[in-house]
């Protein structure tokens, strides 16, 4: 699927597109292909995108580290702004400084497989745990003699001389 010229959604019946997806997202690793349904209408002076998608990623737990399959459903709407970028940050509105909304220029390109990647990426699991009765990794017992560097071995027979010293004041 290529990027979308955002004056074409406007000329298309009802200024709305409707979009089957059925494809492999560049950068996200899943087992079958992100399937569903897409719509993007164009108000004049935003874009209403919505979708309903899902996939399978195959994610490493957190807690054993093995690999397990996780179904990434995602059932969303966002509104993204139509209006051209100041030149000069300085020029933003005073509106527009703290605002955290999407825009895209009203003559520009609006690219749908980048945002479903962005919001399947938003849809994944923080702590990602294989399930509920996983205990994690078995702990390995520590040496009981430690590993000496031969570096330090000069340190380590001055250190030797020193309590050996200390126990003979007592």
């Amino acid at each position: 699927m290529k990027p979308l010229y955002i004056p074409q959604i406007r000329q298309a019946t009802g200024s709305k597109l409707e979009i089957t997806v059925n494809d492999a997202i560049e950068g996200l690793e899943t087992l079958t292909p992100v399937r569903g349904e897409m719509s993007i209408i164009h108000h004049l002076s935003y874009l209403e995108v919505n979708a309903t998608v899902e996939t399978i990623a195959t994610l490493v737990c957190h807690r054993c580290l093995k690999h397990y399959n996780h179904r990434l459903q995602v059932d969303t709407q966002e509104l993204i702004w139509l209006e051209d970028p100041a030149p000069d940050p300085e020029e933003r509105s005073d509106s527009q400084q703290g605002d955290l909304s999407e825009t895209l220029s009203p003559q520009g390109y609006f690219d749908p497989l980048n945002w479903l990647y962005e919001q399947l990426s938003l849809a994944t699991p923080l702590q990602q745990i294989c399930g509920d009765a996983c205990e994690g990794v078995e702990p390995t017992l520590a040496q009981t003699t430690p590993v000496l560097d031969s570096r330090w071995s000069e340190l380590a027979a001055l250190k030797q001389q020193l309590n050996g010293g200390n126990e003979e004041m007592n």
